[in-house]
């Protein structure tokens, strides 16, 4: 069983950065692509972002090209999500992703799943 927990939402203001984090535990996760989505209230769950096993490959959503930044960090079982110049309609639970055989976009090809944090844009 893998056990996914993410960390590092909260309230912030539009043009502030934020940086989630998202520990892996209970599986070797060193060798699974990863990925964030988030959800908005009433809105269906969307990708945001992914990174290859090895972290050499990333893909981003449009709406946070230039701005998100996926890195993982294999040693420590943790992939992280740098936001910079937040806006108000990134508002929204994240969720960290995990268990696909290969990177993809489809929250249907993850298996595992954090609770997911809180991320709040105020204009």
């Amino acid at each position: 069983q893998g056990h996914l927990v993410e960390s590092g939402g909260g309230l912030v203001q539009a043009g502030d950065s934020l940086r989630l984090s998202c520990e892996a535990s209970g599986r070797t996760f060193r060798v699974a692509p990863m990925a964030w989505f988030r959800q908005a209230p009433g809105k269906a769950r969307e990708f945001v972002a992914d990174i290859s096993r090895s972290g050499g490959s990333t893909d981003y959503a449009d709406s946070v090209k230039g701005r998100f930044t996926i890195s993982r960090d294999n040693a420590k079982n943790t992939v992280y999500l740098q936001m910079n110049s937040l806006k108000p309609e990134d508002t929204a639970v994240y969720y960290c992703a995990a268990g696909s055989p290969y990177s993809s976009t489809r929250p249907v090809e993850y298996t595992y799943w954090g609770q997911g944090t809180q991320v709040t844009v105020s204009s």
